[in-house]
């Protein structure tokens, strides 16, 4: 797999041993007590002997908590540049770090948006001075991101693109996302759709259904998803194309995605930890923070949604982080924009709400929140095999803390779970075996 972005971050020279801890990957399928040995930034081994350390190796104690390859996210809005009073690379970055992140795919809808070689390069360039989490970018699918004409993909795979979309904003337009996915096999790059149909969303608020009829708020209809889905796994199938649709949040989406799927068409999808964990019920206190898109759905999707994640039929979980400053959540809902800090707080999510049920392993989880993302991506990491990059996240997967927005490493302190008691809390992020951030 491909190593960019942010691939000249430094190392530190002596060699580490994580010790005591349970080493979780999906990639081997391992989930036991062990030792992870790193070298000049790459796995070394797993359960060296003693006699095999070299004599300046550094040791951590890993004993209560769980060893896993660093997790991947498949699409953050970084909002650099041109939205810097809502997050920049590097507050977006630190807010990654802190979630266990060691890298994360960078959103396209900047301003100017990253339809352009130098676009590609200016938010590379930003990530490498950061020195923080790996940053890979995800270009512009149409020129100026309207949904038109074609953006130059040739040029920007060279520039270090790694996956050509629009989103948030979905490809109205079939004749293009037909082109492009034909075009893009000659530089085997995914294409990601945010699915939904414009004319139907037509500017909705909240989930299609009671609760937004009671409140009065313009609905956004399951359809409006489901048929754009139906449109997307069509032009895959009908061009062998490499297509991720997502993040997906409706019972119709999971069931087209399960039916193409199983005829062998190379779809992926992802789902926001929000929608698998909160209803629309929550709008009901008409606060903005719960205004998110896709938008929270009914009890019956969240229930779908779930078992869709354990089964394997949505391939990932992406943070869907998508911050807005205070001074713009805190307009009324009906006008205030879709958006939320996530970063922080998804894998306590996925531990509090599906772990910890029963619904879901750490096993799977981290097959949906690292190796998968990775293996979407083509990009390095979600791994913890001999040779590959020491990008390794510490959880304790037992402590608990309560969710304060105010407490953030993002800028945006707007979340849907603020004043939540979550389980599961990252103490250590290492990138090429070097500690990046630590509780």
């Amino acid at each position: 797999m491909q190593d960019t972005g942010s691939s000249n971050l430094p190392s530190q020279s002596d060699p580490l041993l994580i010790e005591n801890g349970r080493i979780i990957d999906p990639s081997q399928q391992i989930d036991r007590q062990g030792r992870l040995l790193i070298i000049e930034g790459r796995v070394a081994a797993i359960d060296p002997n003693d006699g095999d350390l070299p004599q300046s190796t550094r040791t951590i104690d890993a004993a209560n908590l769980i060893v896993a390859p660093g997790l991947v996210d498949l699409g953050v809005e970084m909002r650099e540049p041109g939205f810097e009073e809502d997050e920049t690379i590097q507050s977006a970055g630190l807010a990654a770090l802190a979630g266990g992140y060691t890298s994360v795919l960078c959103t396209s809808n900047t301003s100017p948006p990253i339809d352009s070689p130098g676009a590609v390069e200016f938010v590379r360039q930003k990530a490498a001075r950061a020195a923080g989490v790996r940053v890979h970018v995800i270009g512009c699918l149409s020129k100026n991101r309207d949904g038109e004409q074609m953006a130059e993909l040739g040029l920007l795979a060279e520039a270090g693109a790694v996956a050509f979309s629009d989103a948030p904003r979905s490809v109205p337009n079939d004749a293009l996302l037909k082109r492009a996915l034909d075009y893009c096999r000659m530089f085997n790059l995914p294409i990601f759709d945010r699915p939904e149909v414009p004319d139907l969303a037509n500017q909705g608020v909240a989930h299609d259904g009671r609760t937004a009829l009671i409140l009065g708020l313009k609905g956004l209809p399951t359809e409006a998803e489901d048929l754009a889905v139906a449109r997307d796994v069509r032009l895959a199938e009908a061009t062998s194309g490499r297509l991720h649709v997502g993040p997906v949040s409706t019972m119709g989406a999971v069931d087209m995605i399960r039916r193409v799927k199983s005829r062998g068409i190379d779809v992926t999808a992802s789902v926001c930890p929000h929608n698998l964990c909160l209803s629309d019920q929550e709008l009901r206190s008409f606060d903005a923070r719960f205004k998110v898109h896709p938008p929270l759905r009914s009890e019956r999707h969240v229930e779908t949604l779930q078992q869709a994640v354990a089964d394997g039929t949505i391939d990932a979980i992406q943070s869907g982080h998508m911050p807005r400053s205070r001074e713009k959540k805190m307009n009324d809902l009906d006008l205030s924009p879709f958006g939320a800090a996530t970063l922080e707080t998804t894998l306590a999510t996925i531990n509090t709400f599906l772990i910890k049920s029963g619904t879901m392993n750490w096993l799977s989880a981290i097959e949906r929140l690292s190796t998968s993302p990775a293996r979407i991506a083509g990009v390095a990491g979600g791994t913890l095999k001999v040779g590959a990059v020491a990008d390794v996240v510490l959880i304790d997967p037992n402590r608990e803390w309560t969710v304060d927005g105010n407490q953030f490493y993002s800028r945006c302190n707007s979340s849907t779970l603020d004043g939540h008691t979550l389980t599961g809390e990252v103490a250590m992020t290492l990138i090429n075996g070097e500690t990046r951030y630590s509780r």
